[in-house]
């Protein structure tokens, strides 16, 4: 029997890929949960709308994020912070949740999670931190660390 899948199936398969499994398997199991459809023409149709439609947003939200990015790349943000006496070494760090922080005193709601830090900044300096976006779309923003 053919089916659509809906959801992601361990080792069957992917959503909205057609796949042929056994009677039982489909009846008993992947469709009472709600896992695959039956293979007709109209349930092609309307995985097949639904993957163009999913594409379209995926395509608005990348151009937003894109957006975005321009905005992004002309920032430059100064966070203050205090330094130890001897050394351009700071007490404590800056992570990804201070730059998000500055980034929204600036008007940019930035998720911590999307500022691709390698490690923490633990000195002073200027630094250009990635931020993505969007799995395509790679923002760097110019951070300057100053002491306080």
């Amino acid at each position: 029997m053919e089916v659509i899948l809906i959801k992601d199936v361990e080792k069957i398969g992917k959503a909205q890929s057609v796949v042929k499994v056994k009677d039982g398997f489909a009846r008993n199991f992947l469709i009472p949960n709600k896992l695959a459809i039956l293979k007709t023409s109209n349930n092609l149709k309307r995985i097949e709308s639904e993957i163009q439609s999913k594409a379209a947003q995926l395509e608005k939200l990348k151009k937003e994020c894109e957006s975005l990015k321009e905005r992004l790349s002309g920032l430059s943000i100064t966070i203050t912070a205090l330094k130890q006496e001897d050394s351009d070494a700071l007490y404590g760090s800056i992570a990804g949740h201070d730059i998000s922080k500055a980034l929204k005193e600036e008007g940019f709601e930035i998720d911590k999670t999307k500022i691709e830090l390698d490690e923490p900044i633990k000195a002073l300096g200027i630094y250009e931190v990635p931020i993505r976006l969007h799995p395509e779309v790679i923002a760097k923003v110019k951070i300057w660390i100053v002491k306080k």
